[in-house]
């Protein structure tokens, strides 16, 4: 199991904080796509990159600066360490296929998998 992916399943079905860095609507400074979700990182934590670990944040119609949520998914990156947990506010807990749609606009055709509890 990757790193990121033990540190990321210790968050699975908790309540965590996310603190947005690129919130929905806003543009990647590199890579010019649109952020179409909130998109932050659960402060105090520590991924495998040297960052903190990041999530997409769902469930909220606007650009945010933070939010709480429940951890109800990870977006295990198949190619690279660096796993994302996906965050909702609503307490609804959306399908893979709802996730995969969400996340689209970043992880693109490139391999991951969707794991829960």
């Amino acid at each position: 199991m990757d790193q990121s992916t033990r540190i990321a399943r210790s968050f699975l079905g908790q309540e965590v904080q996310v603190t947005v860095d690129r919130p929905l609507g806003s543009k990647h400074p590199e890579a010019g796509f649109n952020y179409e979700l909130n998109y932050g990182y659960v402060p105090g934590t520590l991924a495998p990159d040297g960052e903190e670990l990041d999530a997409y944040l769902m469930g909220v119609d606007g650009p945010v600066a933070e939010a709480a949520g429940h951890c109800v998914a990870i977006v295990h990156r198949l190619y690279e360490d660096d796993d994302k947990l996906v965050v909702v506010v609503t307490g609804s807990s959306p399908t893979d296929a709802q996730i995969r749609e969400a996340v689209r606009f970043q992880e693109g055709g490139r391999p991951y998998e969707i794991l829960r509890d």
